[in-house]
């Protein structure tokens, strides 16, 4: 299995889920008014765990595939069924919606919290993930814009773990994951100077298949033309090449060849 779970976790109903998070929630608004809003998230969620019963803390996600290991922890599960994540931040971000579905879906389950107590009162949110594992493993390839120049490889590496995984996961794990199969970001990512008009900028680091060629992994719904435009004008300032692009959809993945 692609994911292994270290703790018993089962998918509640959207009744049970319900039930589960009320009871979480009813004992966060008592901390948050005792404790205050000042404290990291561990403190809360030590003390979320040392009022109620049933609360596990972070519980360990871990994902395989061949040589590359990952590992993820949920912040807080109650009876085992209901996932909550943590902050302690100014406001809620889409960042931290999409942290949670990543959990969500590595875990399969169907309903998660997002729960903040910086501010003044507790902002909390339902997170959902509608797919499960086997819908999300289901996708076409598209590779012919795609010009391998010695990388199918990996091509089909990463084409094997997304049948693995699935898509809709965090770009982030996409993109560790073909960092490793390439040989780890120490071996990959390299700083490349940046000019305009014959004067450099500075430098920026990269992530290289080849001495002049880099990769990117997008999650994108939409605007693939913006990005591959902004991505030109990017080559054209640098002594980088090409750009190889991979774009993980729902139901399409595109491997693209980006060149000056």
């Amino acid at each position: 299995m692609p994911v292994k779970l270290h703790h018993p976790i089962r998918r509640p109903s959207e009744s049970e889920f319900s039930a589960l998070t009320y009871e979480v929630m009813r004992c966060v608004f008592d901390i948050h008014n005792d404790l205050g809003r000042f404290f990291d998230e561990r403190i809360y969620k030590r003390e979320l765990a040392r009022r109620l019963p049933g609360v596990s803390l972070e519980v360990p996600l871990e994902i395989t595939f061949e040589s590359f290991r990952k590992a993820y922890f949920i912040d807080v599960l109650f009876q085992n069924a209901a996932p909550l994540e943590f902050k302690a931040v100014e406001v809620i971000t889409d960042r931290h919606r999409s942290q949670s579905l990543n959990y969500l879906l590595l875990a399969d389950l169907p309903h998660g919290k997002l729960v903040n107590l910086r501010p003044e009162q507790v902002e909390h949110e339902f997170i959902n993930a509608p797919l499960r594992t086997f819908e999300r493993q289901q996708f076409d390839v598209v590779a012919r814009d795609w010009q391998d120049n010695g990388t199918i490889k990996l091509r089909e590496w990463f084409t094997a773990f997304l049948r693995d995984l699935g898509t809709c996961l965090d770009v982030t794990l996409y993109e560790e994951a073909l960092a490793h199969c390439i040989g780890g970001p120490a071996n990959v990512e390299q700083e490349i100077e940046v000019v305009s008009e014959g004067v450099v900028l500075g430098t920026q680091k990269f992530r290289l298949l080849q001495p002049a060629v880099a990769f990117k992994v997008t999650t994108l719904a939409d605007n693939l033309e913006a990005f591959a435009a902004h991505a030109r004008r990017l080559l054209a300032h640098t002594r980088l090449e090409a750009i190889q692009w991979v774009n993980v959809g729902r139901h399409r993945v595109t491997f693209t060849t980006i060149r000056k």
